[in-house]
């Protein structure tokens, strides 16, 4: 008997610490998300292609070099004496052009450049966009545990009071009445408890579109996790950090400085080229009459083009230009507009959602000193087994809403950093500090 003990023992104990070892953090979640969420992937895909735009731009800058040949059987007829003749001629053609002064093409290379940075700010935001979505899809698993937690809480202690309703119906203390009202709150609460268990399943599936696979137990917040706020600790530095940092704003700010060069590049279309250029070329088998002539010719020298008219394009363009350039110029006027609204926002949130939680800290106490003294009044005869219930649902409710506001509280936190261009996947490390394995 012993030893079966001990195995069984060893045995639950072993799967505790596979439980535990299972459960799965933020970071975890973050970590698969990025090898399979597709949206992610997407623009991961969008930067690379984008990388090429540098050396295509390049490109107009360095030598442009092509060889070229022919091989052409000819049949001359010819009213001279002995002119008629028929032979095979071939040639090759090797020939180089080096941009010497090509503004539009210097002018594209810088645009590349500038959007290269664009690119990467893409690339950046499409990881802090990936950071908030896993955290949300997180925590709303966490929510939806949550609930049902609370309400088969619930559930329980309404079950006991309908038993003792029933039993008080019996030996004549209590009404009818009692035991009807306590079952139709029983009835409630279980159709609240297939609610949740539902609202649970959606958002599993959520998280498991984000990472490919039925997630592991998570990790879960700490009662003693600490909420605190965001350092600096003002409302107008962290607008200021938005305004600057923010990288959808940067990324209008790289936007409205390739359309300034856009309205240089058009009006290029006004200025001359010049080209160094060379050519060699190999003929064989020319016909000059009764004689086939072998020929070798080089040509080295530059090349200078004048645009004289178009037909008003290039004037045309540059108007274009301009019109893009002050558009480019109000977006980033909006961009910028929008960070500061964002940042503001994420931070009054930050602050309102911290005294939230201390609010709801206190009215878990309160809430639980009252069920205290309501077990108390039950004992002495001055208060109903309603009131107790009563009592017990506000507990409830205070710690379901006290979870809420816990994870509301993080998300600003990190829908705040996101807007000052901030957020990072070391902020979700930060986070599983404060989390523990499920049990």
């Amino acid at each position: 008997m012993h030893t079966f003990a001990t195995k069984v023992l060893a045995a639950a104990l072993g799967a505790a610490f596979c439980t535990l070892a299972h459960s799965a953090n933020l970071s975890d979640i973050y970590h698969d998300a990025l090898v399979y969420d597709a949206q992610y992937a997407s623009a991961r895909a969008a930067y690379q292609a984008g990388t090429e735009k540098l050396p295509q731009a390049r490109a107009g800058l360095l030598p442009n070099v092509n060889l070229t040949g022919n091989l052409n059987r000819n049949d001359v007829n010819s009213t001279l004496p002995n002119g008629d003749s028929r032979f095979t001629s071939n040639g090759l053609t090797a020939s180089a052009t080096q941009p010497l002064f090509r503004m539009q093409n210097w002018v594209q290379f810088e645009q590349a450049q500038l959007q290269m940075s664009v690119f990467e700010s893409q690339l950046k935001g499409a990881e802090q966009d990936l950071i908030l979505r896993t955290a949300r899809t997180y925590f709303d698993v966490l929510q939806a545990q949550n609930n049902i937690a609370f309400i088969q809480s619930q559930k329980a202690a309404i079950a006991e009071q309908l038993a003792s309703s029933k039993r008080n119906f019996e030996v004549g203390t209590a009404t009818v009445t009692d035991t009807h009202e306590a079952q139709a709150r029983y009835d409630l609460a279980t159709a609240q408890e297939i609610a949740a268990v539902n609202d649970r399943e959606v958002k599993l599936r959520s998280l498991q579109r984000l990472i490919g696979k039925p997630p592991a137990a998570l990790a879960v917040l700490t009662e003693q996790a600490a909420m605190k706020l965001p350092e600096p600790r003002s409302i107008d530095d962290w607008v200021s950090r938005a305004t600057e940092n923010n990288l959808q704003a940067g990324i209008q700010r790289n936007l409205k400085l390739i359309a300034d060069q856009e309205v240089e590049k058009n009006r290029a279309g006004h200025y001359p080229t010049l080209d160094a250029v060379a050519n060699y070329n190999i003929s064989n088998n020319q016909n000059f009459g009764s004689i086939k002539v072998d020929t070798r010719t080089t040509v080295v020298g530059l090349q200078l083009a004048v645009p004289i008219f178009q037909g008003g394009l290039i004037s045309s363009k540059v108007r274009e230009a301009v019109a893009n350039q002050d558009k480019a110029r109000f977006d980033l006027d909006n961009a910028q507009r929008e960070a500061s609204l964002q940042a503001s926002q994420a931070y009054l949130n930050v602050t309102n959602g911290e005294a939230q939680v201390k609010a709801l800290e206190q009215a878990r106490t309160s809430t639980q000193a009252q069920l205290d003294s309501t077990k108390l009044g039950l004992q002495v005869g001055v208060r109903t087994s309603l009131d107790v219930l009563n009592a017990q649902q506000q507990v409830l409710s205070a710690q379901r809403d006290l979870a809420a506001a816990r994870y509301n509280f993080i998300l600003s936190g990190l829908n705040l950093k996101a807007a000052a261009g901030a957020l990072n996947a070391s902020d979700l490390a930060e986070i599983d500090g404060y989390l523990i394995a499920a049990q």
